[in-house]
């Protein structure tokens, strides 16, 4: 049977899960844990100093996934989520199989933007060796294009063609 790109692209195992979300209301500041939170349309989660009309990264998204392999590059028994200062921790789903999708997470509806590359702050919080560790394993930056509610346990669900 032959498939088309189109339709190996659409083709996902599962939805994923949000496992975690933060917000960080200042700059260098820790992220602070929530259970839920709003995302508004154009802007981002409420409460984020990212969180401002436009713009390309209202949310960062990162797999649980990629935390383990990043524990492994770095020879850390584990991580601490925080420090990577991405948004939503999801597992079971590819995020970076979404560009080119919208998807939705509760109410909020969101579109696949970019990937989320490491600044210099890994190398601060991970320790040497931290920026390349978290290279192609970042995650992915997101627009809010429907506001509303996401809480941990929701469903990552790609919204197809």
């Amino acid at each position: 049977m032959q498939f088309s790109k189109a339709e190996l692209k659409s083709q996902f195992a599962q939805p994923g899960q949000v496992e975690l979300i933060t917000i960080r209301p200042e700059r260098r500041t820790t992220p602070e844990v929530h259970y839920e939170v709003k995302a508004i349309a154009d802007q981002g989660l409420e409460g984020d100093h990212y969180a401002s009309k436009g713009g390309k990264r209202q949310v960062t998204f990162i797999m649980q996934e990629h935390l383990k392999v990043v524990e492994s590059l770095l020879d850390l028994h584990e991580i601490d989520p925080l420090l990577t200062r991405r948004n939503v921790i999801t597992s079971g789903i590819n995020l970076l199989a979404l560009k080119d999708f919208q998807f939705q997470i509760g109410e909020a509806v969101f579109e696949y933007t970019g990937q989320c590359h490491p600044c210099s702050r890994m190398e601060e919080n991970f320790g040497k060796g931290g920026y390349n560790a978290m290279r192609t394993h970042g995650g992915i930056t997101a627009k809010v294009i429907k506001s509303g509610s996401i809480k941990e346990g929701d469903k990552v669900m790609p919204l197809l063609p």
